[in-house]
């Protein structure tokens, strides 16, 4: 029993990695303007979260060698999978760079609200340190179980706010688990997919090392992974507290004046933890997709306590501590990792398609099997639709031009979809000849 709950303590560093502020600040905002609507939503995510993020592991698992090292085993002979290399680098990293930001100012909003004259800075050091000493001191292991601790008090925190808050059961049953897209609802829903399936936990799913086997590690990620999901979930009840504009100050009221003046400190603990938890997943993923894409099996100045890892979280790090300390969201950086995870993340769950029915990486007896290829078929077009999303987003904040037509969006994610699945398809056909 020890043993199974150190296990998916182990797992719940991708919990901690994708319930960060931008989530707890999506889902309480779709139960806020659409109240148990968009539950499906969360729910649906995280099936498919689970499905990329098993597909990688399992590589790990069973042929010894990480996602990045089959990238490089199966294309860095060529051009073009030394250019896919590159792009899955720069934007991973550039990506976790921009939205550490966010986190730092995640957990900042999270004290704020219970400690108004708390000066920035010294809250910014506060994190900075913390996160600087617990990256530099522990192991990848240690790392994991102290983030699976922080994701269990804060999914404390929302799951007894959410239980406290008067909720009508019959109709979050009915409606909450009816797959239906309100008016004005359509980014919202790419929102709660899209902070839920991010690139760089695919990798950082892959880069932890385990003892497990490989029915282990699928049970342990499973309820881990889930647990997230019922996590996200209960923050969309909390935020059914109010009704119409989002705002972590008028959810606060809201509690307190629901619950007691108490409230809002189970609300300021639980953003602080998804800020801080995010905070170190951040930093901890850029280093494990560097060492990922960069280093060859056997190759130990890539290992935890040397300087090529270490110089990356530290660099990371520093950034989100600078826009943290100016207070600001750094837009433009933010812009360009959308544009580029756009571009990487249907690209990547393609890769993980086609590897997951390589015979060249796993033996026949871990491939995908029929109804796995079709779920992570279907996932891939997700990301293919939530990628070209974000695309067309940071295009229209560059140039001024609204590109945000849904129809528009669905047409060319079919296209793309169906380009990207030939070689996929190709693979299945000639391993199962």
């Amino acid at each position: 029993m020890k043993k199974k709950l150190l296990n998916i303590l182990f797992w719940s560093v991708l919990s901690a990695a994708f319930i960060g502020p931008g989530t707890v600040t999506t889902s309480a905002a779709a139960g806020a303007e659409f109240g148990y609507t968009l539950i499906w939503a969360l729910i649906f995510s995280t099936a498919a979260c689970y499905v990329l993020q098993e597909a990688s592991a399992r590589i790990t698992a069973v042929s010894g060698i990480n996602l990045g090292q089959a990238i490089q085993k199966k294309y860095s002979s060529t051009m073009t999978g030394r250019w896919l290399r590159g792009l899955a680098l720069v934007a991973i990293i550039t990506g976790c760079a921009a939205f550490e930001a966010g986190n730092i100012l995640g957990a900042i909003a999270g004290i704020n609200l219970v400690f108004q004259d708390v000066p920035v800075p010294l809250v910014v050091f506060g994190i900075g340190g913390i996160a600087g000493i617990i990256l530099w001191q522990g192991t990848i292991r240690q790392i994991a179980t102290f983030l699976g601790l922080i994701v269990a008090v804060m999914g404390v925190c929302f799951v007894i706010t959410a239980f406290l808050i008067p909720q009508d059961w019959s109709t979050l049953f009915t409606k909450g688990l009816t797959p239906t897209i309100p008016r004005g609802a359509e980014i919202l829903v790419l929102g709660l997919i899209g902070t839920t399936v991010v690139p760089y936990n695919i990798f950082l799913g892959s880069g932890l090392k385990h003892a497990q086997t490989v029915l282990e590690m699928k049970w342990s990620l499973f309820v881990a992974i889930g647990l997230g999901g019922f996590v996200s979930v209960t923050i969309l009840l909390t935020g059914t507290a109010i009704s119409g504009t989002f705002s972590f100050e008028g959810l606060a009221d809201a509690l307190s004046g629901q619950l007691g003046g108490w409230a809002p400190w189970l609300l300021a603990t639980g953003l602080f933890g998804a800020g801080i938890s995010s905070t170190l997943t951040a930093a901890l993923a850029a280093s494990v997709t560097a060492q990922s894409l960069l280093s060859e099996p056997g190759d130990t100045n890539w290992a935890e306590n040397r300087l090529r890892f270490r110089s990356v979280w530290m660099g990371v790090l520093c950034i989100g501590l600078l826009f943290g300390m100016l207070q600001l969201q750094p837009i433009p950086v933010i812009i360009l990792a959308q544009a580029l995870n756009g571009i990487i993340l249907p690209v990547i769950a393609v890769i993980l398609f086609l590897l997951m029915n390589d015979r060249d990486i796993l033996p026949g007896q871990h491939q995908n099997g029929t109804i796995y290829n079709l779920l992570t078929a279907i996932v891939v077009f997700l990301t293919v639709l939530i990628g070209l999303t974000n695309l067309f987003r940071a295009i229209s904040h560059i140039t001024g031009f609204e590109l945000l037509d849904q129809t528009l969006i669905l047409t060319v994610s079919a296209i793309v979809f169906l380009i990207l699945m030939i070689p996929a398809l190709k693979n299945i056909f000639s391993a199962n000849s």
